[in-house]
């Protein structure tokens, strides 16, 4: 089996505040965490953010940049990922997060 690719993407408004969801059914079940998903074949980092970001909150982002990255093997979980962290900012001064049924 193969590392899987996610992004985790750090949104912040005007004021500088960051959206955070609780996770519903992947690892980390009803824990705290940034927006994300797995990337898709042939996209990119950017791409991956700005889809995850509307699909679970409904947020358009802009300016979004690479971070880091991390190598997270969790052995009990038999998962393996690197993560790609990234960053952006919402469209829109009065822009507000909305819950979404697709976020995990």
């Amino acid at each position: 089996m193969n590392p899987r690719v996610g992004v985790g993407v750090f949104v912040t408004n005007h004021k500088g505040q960051i959206v955070l969801g609780q996770r519903k059914s992947s690892h980390g079940a009803g824990t705290w965490a940034l927006p994300g998903g797995h990337l898709e074949f042939n996209e990119s980092f950017e791409d991956c953010a700005a889809r995850e970001v509307l699909e679970e909150t409904g947020l358009k982002v802009r300016d979004t940049q690479f971070l880091t990255a991390t190598n997270d093997i969790m052995k009990e979980e038999g998962k393996h990922y690197v993560t790609v962290f990234v960053g952006c900012t919402v469209v829109g001064d009065d822009a507000q997060p909305e819950v979404s049924d697709i976020a995990s």
